[in-house]
Formats: structure tokens, sequence, C-alpha cells
């Protein structure tokens, strides 16, 4: 009973805690009413909550190997309720500041369920289920609707006193349903992290979830105070619209999930970034608020399919260190909320418009998009790779002129020569001299005009043995038809072909 009920608990725990992680920059248009603060001062108050919403995923995914989802998101809301409480009596700048920073736990529990709930599904679905739980950051369009409409009728002290009750009920609620026999993983973390630290994919997926859930905090903490500020919208109005943007990457995510688990991760991400390139540059322009809304539309959707798929490729990768793994490109992801206001903050006030800081974000995620093409193809590479060593098939690949370029060890096994003593001869170096130059004539002649020969052929080991084989020859070709190299594959069948007769 209890692991059937994890999933949905702990989205809603997300929820919950994403809820309170952006708290002030939904509430911010109503507190600048009583706190008098400058346009720069409420960049860093809206951004300060993803400082410690960042670093404390690290931690918070080994922590909950360690001791399981339960208590680390039980810890988590009881820790939140203090500065939650200090904030709805803030009358100050120092204030916000400090009642920000320490809400940032609310963000930080996502590195609770994307290392939790795998332990209770196959491989298959780990995709979905991330995108599911990944959902739960919904919250953060939940208090960009609700909280200004409460605020509007009760105040913004008020309102944020009602999220003390809110996470009382969560406290209850994980102790009662939370999983006490939840499998935990005792790995040291300094072994997690030299497991990790050193694969250059980790360092990519990091730059790939700091753009996409980068994107998709920035733009939660930013457009609230924008649509205010630069259309003149009422506070209502920029809500909806920010909640409208963070409902449809929010939704979004688990369908990147479930499209991962059915098709290549890494062409979806091609056609994340490729989204994100064309949106940042259609915003960099300035444009009316429809071409606005419709830049903005293409980075939710860009962002939320990239949340999901990015996190069904994390624990495929690093299995066994998926807590610090999982913990650090959510940290990373989270990071990628806090520069970007502050960023454009100092860039608006600088140039008096947002242009250039648009335009690196199209730049980066260009970048990014040449990386994941350059994985795409460096991934097939490897598996190619793996093939040829690992296959019990004899293997030979040699340019078109005839001489070997390289071995697999199979071919090693079933002749004796080895690589160094094969790379640069031509393959009558296993002549037996039984087949006639008629045999090798119409060899060629058929190599030549189909692009493939295949067939039984005596050659000789290093030993000077001699076996028969089933070869196949295949020419290959590059995109002006022309034969660039030749690979043989064979096997040995002396023995069968003994027996047979």
């Amino acid at each position: 009973m209890y692991k059937k009920v994890q999933l949905p608990l702990q989205t809603l725990n997300l929820v919950v805690g994403f809820m309170v992680w952006v708290l002030l920059s939904s509430l911010l248009s109503f507190i600048l009413d009583d706190i008098s603060i400058t346009s720069q001062q409420a960049a860093w108050v809206t951004a300060i909550p993803v400082i410690l919403g960042s670093i404390l995923r690290i931690p918070m995914g080994y922590l909950t190997n360690l001791f399981g989802a339960r208590m680390i998101f039980m810890i988590s809301f009881i820790l939140l309720i203090p500065p939650v409480y200090y904030l709805s009596i803030a009358d100050s700048l120092a204030d916000l500041l400090i009642g920000g920073l320490f809400i940032g736990i609310g963000g930080a529990v996502f590195s609770v369920g994307v290392t939790s709930l795998p332990k209770y599904y196959s491989k298959e679905k780990h995709g979905f289920v991330n995108g599911i739980y990944g959902a739960g950051n919904i919250g953060t369009a939940i208090t960009a609707f609700a909280a200004p409409v409460i605020a509007a009728a009760i105040g913004w002290s008020a309102t944020i006193q009602l999220y003390m009750i809110l996470l009382g009920l969560f406290i209850v609620a994980n102790f009662f349903l939370g999983d006490k026999q939840e499998v935990k993983v005792q790995t040291p973390l300094l072994q997690q992290m030299k497991g990790v630290y050193k694969n250059e994919k980790l360092w990519l997926f990091c730059l790939f979830y700091f753009i996409t859930f980068g994107s998709f905090v920035a733009f939660t903490v930013y457009l609230p105070n924008f649509l205010v500020a630069n259309f003149g919208l009422d506070k209502v109005d920029a809500g909806l619209r920010t909640a409208g943007f963070i409902a449809v990457a929010t939704f979004l995510r688990p369908v990147g999930g479930w499209l991962a688990d059915r098709f290549q991760s890494l062409i979806i991400l091609m056609f994340v970034f490729g989204g994100f390139t064309v949106a940042a540059m259609l915003l960099s322009f300035a444009p009316s608020i429809t071409l606005y809304t419709v830049g903005c539309m293409t980075i939710a959707i860009a962002a939320g399919i990239g949340n999901g798929v990015i996190f069904k490729l994390v624990p495929m990768y690093f299995h066994k260190q998926a807590g610090i793994a999982n913990g650090i490109v959510a940290a990373m992801g989270g990071l990628g909320g806090f520069f970007p206001p502050l960023i454009l903050s100092s860039l608006y006030s600088l140039t008096g418009h947002y242009a250039i800081g648009f335009m690196a974000l199209s730049q980066v995620a260009l970048a990014s998009l040449i990386l994941v093409i350059w994985m795409y193809y460096q991934d097939k590479l490897t598996l190619s790779h793996q093939v040829m060593e690992t296959t019990p098939l004899g293997m030979m690949v040699t340019d078109k002129y005839g001489r070997i370029v390289t071995i697999n060890p199979a071919f090693t096994d079933l002749t004796g020569y080895s690589l160094q003593e094969t790379v640069g001869n031509n393959p009558n170096m296993l002549s037996s001299g039984r087949q006639s130059k008629d045999f090798y004539r119409h060899m060629w002649d058929k190599l030549n005009r189909d692009g493939f020969w295949q067939g039984e052929i005596w050659n000789k080991r290093k030993d000077g043995k001699h076996y028969l084989e089933w070869l196949t020859i295949n020419a290959i070709k590059d995109d002006a038809g022309e034969t660039i190299q030749y690979a043989g594959v064979f096997t040995d069948i002396t023995e069968s072909k003994t027996k047979s007769v």
C-alpha cells in the first residue's frame, strides 16, 4: 500500500515545496506597495530563494538515499515554517533577503523524489515517472495564480501565513503515508563523487538542465513584475499569464519523460534547443505582447519537454550514483534560474532594454544544440566500438586500397595475429593459397557491382594452420557514393563443415 502511494504523495510534496519557493516573486508587486526598494534590489529579492534551493539539492539527493524520502520531506517542511512566518512580518529589504534565502529549501526538495521514486519502478518507466514527479513544479503556477488573488482580498502578509497551515498538513501526511521501508543506499559520498565528476556527460547534463529548468525558474520569477512594468498589465492579469507559462511547461514535463522512454532522448533534445534558440531570438527584438506571448510559450514547451528528457538520461548514465548525480544536475538547473533575472535587470539598467540578455540565451541554446548533436554521434561511435569489441565474430576494416585499418579482439582470437601485426598490411597475409585467381576476380567483381560479397573461403592462421571461414565483405561508401573503406566479418566454420561432411 505504501509503495503505491509514493508517486502521488511525493509529487504533491513537490507541489507544496515549489508553492513556497516562489512566494516572493508572486507577491512582489504587492510587497512593493509597503516596502520601498529599487528595481535592482527587487531582482535580488526574487532571485535569492534560488540560491539555497539550488545548493541544497546536492546533499538532498545523497541524504534521501541514506534516510529515505519520508524523513527528508518531513524535516524540510518543518524547517520551512520559521522563514515563511518571518517573511509574513517583513518590513525591510534585509527581512525579505533573509526570509527569501531560507524558503529556498522549498525548491531543494526536488532532488528527493527523483532519487527516491525510480526505486519503485522498472528502468523502462523512469522517464515517465520522473516526468510526473517533475510536474509537481505546477506548485509555482498555483502560487503565481492564487497568491495575488488572495493577497488582493486579505493582504500579502496574511496570504503568506496561510502557507504555514499547508506545510503543517503535509508534515502529517508524510508521517503517516511516507514509506518507512524505502530501500537505503549506503555508498559513501566521496565514492559517489569520484564516480561522476570526471564524466563529461554529467557536466553536459548540468548545462542542458541549467538552460531548460533554469529558464523555467527564471521566467517564473521574472514575468510577473516584468509584465506589469513593461506592458502595463494589472497584477492579477500578469499573475494569470505567468501561471499559464508555468502550466504549459509543467504539463509537458511528463510528456518529455514519456517521449524519452520511447524514442532517442538526444534527438528530442535537438528539437528542444532548436526551439529555445528561435524563441529567445524572437524575444530579443522586444516584440509586441502577442509575439512576446508566442516566444514565451515556445520557451515553456521546450523547457517542459527538455526537463522531462534530461531526468530520463541522468539515471540511465549514472545508475549507481543516481543520488549525487541527480543532486548536481538539479542544483545547476536551479542556479540557471538565479542568474538570468539579475543579468536581465543589470542589462536593462545599462541599456534600457533586454535584447542582449535574450540574445545571450539564444546563443547558449545554440551551443547546447551543437553539443547534443555531438553527444548523439559520439554515442553511436561508442556503441559501434562496443559491438566491435565484444562480438565473437572476427572483424577487419581496410581502406579503399586494401590496407588494414583496424581489427577487433575476435579477429586476434581466430587468426592469432595481433593489432600491431595486421594494421597497414594487406588481407592477403591470411591467404591459404587454396582459392584460384578466378575466385578472387569473381569476388571483387560482385563486391564492386553490388557493394557486398558473402561466401566460404579458406584462410591461414598465424601458426600456419588452414581454416574455413564464412566471410561477408561490405563496401563502405561516402555521401557521393564513392567507396572509402571495406569491412569484413567472418566466423570459423571448419568444425561444423567437417561434421556435416
